[in-house]
């Protein structure tokens, strides 16, 4: 059998190593674009949850990643000077880069070996394949050349946002708001490392403008950021990596495969990088393919509709909770109008899947100290 995988992100990485590790004798080739160890953005996070899934079904990838991440047990929120820490929400995070190298070498060692910076065209490169995986991204050549077949529906949000490096380890992963004369601004940062932080800055886009954000260079950007959360970063810099400011992409699928054609992914959906779950999902995707085609001999015909209708249901839970976030955020200059207690909770009931008994549940100290400013009718 012969299988294409376009793109060697870490989709299209884990694909080639879930299906070489579960059937040796495939005839695999994996097409990327970009050098060998290109990437964009600083960090990756993962819940608790999401790496309790992943050693439940694949230990060996667990074990190869969980060594080399930061972890941290609560969220902290700060809002008008004031931090709010908010207990028992557990997450871990690597480097992007690290996380692409851990995964090249394990596909390596099974024999798996990508074709960098081998850019096709057109899918009828493709050649002759049984099975083609598009793992990639958002941009995939794969659905674009029949966005109609797999019943391709695209928007974007309305708010601004760019992609840092911060030289800075923080302490969790926290939500920073700060006001300027030109209008409110928003930071998600977290460590990925004992020694760097991610660091995406936020913005509505009447903000973005009154600031001059949508006219200055990479770098006068970065250095406008660095001004506006100095209080933040503490003496950090910021660091670039293609930090353009840009739209958020909302993207989903009605059929996630057409012929031989199956996408995973970025290239199938989107989820708000709020909730800090697109790889994950990526991960989950290929994990949800992979065994379609096991149970089904590897005959794509059958195993492609089982794949979309066994992690559909699934996946549409994890996008709408993503969705709602998204709306959070795309009002959060208005939200900020709230002090800061209610504001933390507003913040951490926004994507709906959390209510009062749950929060108890989960962050008992911040939910007692909730209910003891007399708040905890509104997570009920």
């Amino acid at each position: 059998m012969k299988i294409v995988i376009v793109g060697a992100g870490p989709a299209g990485l884990y694909a080639a190593i879930r299906l070489k590790s579960r059937k040796p004798d495939l005839a695999l080739r994996v097409f990327e674009r970009n050098a060998r160890d290109s990437t964009f953005g600083f960090g990756v996070v993962f819940s608790d949850e999401a790496l309790a899934f992943l050693r439940g079904d694949d230990p060996e990838t667990c074990d190869l990643i969980m060594p080399r991440m930061e972890r941290w047990n609560d969220i902290e929120v700060v809002h008008r000077g004031q931090s709010i820490v908010i207990d028992g929400v557990g997450f871990s995070a690597i480097g992007r880069l690290e996380l692409l190298q851990l995964l090249q070498a394990r596909a390596a060692d099974l024999g798996v070996f990508p074709d960098y910076e081998t850019p096709l065209e057109n899918a009828q490169e493709l050649g002759d394949a049984d099975l083609v995986i598009a793992a990639d991204g958002v941009n995939s050549l794969v659905r674009g050349s029949d966005p109609n077949g797999f019943g391709e529906e695209r928007d974007q949000l309305a708010n601004k946002f760019v992609w840092y490096g911060a030289t800075r380890p923080f302490d969790r992963l926290t939500q920073s708001f700060v006001t300027s004369d030109r209008g409110r601004f928003n930071a998600h940062h977290y460590r990925y490392s004992p020694e760097f932080s991610t660091f995406i800055v936020e913005c509505d886009a009447a903000t973005w403008k009154r600031t001059g954000l949508n006219t200055m260079s990479e770098e006068e950007s970065r250095k406008t950021c660095e001004a506006l959360f100095s209080e933040t970063l503490q003496g950090a810099k910021l660091i670039t990596n293609k930090s353009l400011w840009r739209n958020f992409p909302l993207l989903g699928n009605k059929r996630w495969y057409t012929g031989n054609r199956v996408l995973v992914g970025d290239a199938l959906h989107t989820a708000h990088f709020s909730i800090g779950s697109g790889t994950r999902l990526a991960l989950e995707d290929v994990i949800a393919l992979v065994q379609a085609l096991e149970e089904h001999d590897f005959n794509p015909a059958s195993a492609l509709p089982a794949y979309q209708a066994a992690r559909q249901p699934i996946l549409d839970k994890f996008v709408a909770a993503a969705n709602r976030s998204a709306a959070w955020y795309e009002a959060f200059a208005k939200h900020m109008d709230l002090e800061p207690w209610p504001f933390a909770l507003s913040y951490i009931l926004r994507s709906g899947r959390l209510d009062g008994a749950r929060l108890r549940k989960l962050a008992p100290r911040f939910a007692a100290e909730i209910e003891r400013r007399g708040l905890m009718s509104d997570a009920t």
